[in-house]
């Protein structure tokens, strides 16, 4: 996974930094960059033992966003995390002095393990697929039963208002990406189908889910974590760049995502979901439900109530990351090949979104009727 490094750092003053800071690591130090982080770029040290480790760094030149590359939010999170049973990978220096490689960055230890891409987990049997998702979903309920004052990162986000911070957020995001135009047929990518509707409904007091507070991932999946070598087991996570103080929901529904989409017919025929997470499709892959009661049995906290509507906001908050590939298609900047085809699928994608809400709706209705009677 590591190869041709396409962004260079100053391997000499490197060098000096892990002399006089990381003792582990003995020099010299071959360097490769791995295909991913592309918004941090990640590179992979080997030193003269053998040893590997992983170098993260902010990107060079102005940055666009003064919140996002925050290398520093990644060290401190797993820095904290290293005494608890959330499995990580070792932190071993944060270097904030930009005259020693140009930005920002960290050095943290090298995961030898598996990153499997694809959910559905193929090349596993039955039995370790099964054991594989039990345990990325209980490392998740791990993760978010630790406090954060109790790890000294009380700081690390606010504590109430998550999702109401999130739909300001994406709205002002919505509003800017639906403005984009084409630059051959002049049309703007327009605002996404039932936005306002669904908005509308997600701030309702009535129905949003009761307010609670952990650490949050942020953009938890099966391709973030790192499973044993032979062992059906995760062994750390990756990629804490958005992880804050929120509402562990967001993270369980994000995770949970190919299952909620595969009972959608219209995410199937968009090509957006698969029918092999259908219940008995797949050997050894539990389901939904399963999951969320080896969540609940760790987590300590009964999700099921409200897991429609976290579905429903995950595929809002989906839409509005597929509108901004439209947007990026529309100016053609896009990176991905395959921007087109998810910029055409976005309207279709945001009914899925609007069919989860009606959902949610009636079980809220179910729920006030019966505490009626």
């Amino acid at each position: 996974m590591a190869g041709v490094v396409r962004q260079p750092i100053d391997e000499a003053n490197l060098a000096k930094y892990i002399e006089a800071n990381v003792p582990e690591i003995k020099l010299p130090v071959s360097i490769k960059q791995f295909g991913f982080g592309q918004s941090n770029p990640t590179y992979q040290l080997t030193d003269k033992t053998g040893q590997k480790y992983v170098l993260r760094k902010k990107p060079p030149g102005k940055l666009l966003s003064k919140t996002a590359h925050k290398v520093d939010r990644e060290y401190r999170i797993l820095r904290a995390l290293e005494p608890t049973d959330v499995p990580t990978p070792k932190t071993y220096t944060l270097c904030q002095d930009e005259s020693v490689i140009g930005t920002d960055f960290y050095i943290m230890e090298f995961m030898d393990g598996r990153i499997i891409e694809d959910p559905l987990m193929p090349g596993v049997s039955p039995e370790d697929r099964r054991a594989m998702w039990k345990d990325a979903v209980v490392s998740l309920a791990k993760f978010h039963r630790v406090d954060p004052k109790r790890v000294g990162l009380e700081n690390f986000g606010k504590w109430s208002g998550f999702y109401n911070r999130q739909l300001a957020t994406f709205n002002t995001i919505q509003d800017a990406q639906s403005k984009a135009v084409d630059i051959e047929s002049g049309v703007p990518v327009g605002k996404i189908p039932y936005f306002d509707d669904m908005v509308a409904f997600f701030k309702d007091p009535k129905t949003q889910p009761k307010d609670r507070s952990s650490f949050v991932h942020g953009d938890y999946k099966i391709d973030n974590v790192v499973f044993h070598k032979t062992e059906p087991r995760v062994i750390g996570i990756l990629d804490w760049e958005m992880a804050t103080i929120g509402h562990p929901l967001s993270d369980l529904s994000n995770l949970l995502t190919p299952f909620t989409t595969a009972n959608s017919e219209t995410a199937r025929r968009i090509g957006r979901a698969s029918d092999k997470f259908l219940v008995g499709a797949t050997p050894g892959l539990p389901t939904k439900e399963q999951c969320i009661e080896w969540y609940r049995q760790v987590a300590g906290w009964d999700p099921t109530p409200d897991t429609t509507w976290g579905d429903a906001f995950g595929i809002y908050r989906g839409s509005i990351i597929m509108q901004g590939i439209a947007a990026r298609y529309a100016m053609r900047v896009a990176s991905s090949a395959n921007a087109k085809s998810y910029a055409d699928s976005m309207p279709a994608f945001a009914t899925v979104g609007w069919d989860l809400v009606q959902a949610a709706k009636a079980k809220a209705a179910e729920k006030a009727k019966q505490a009626k009677l």
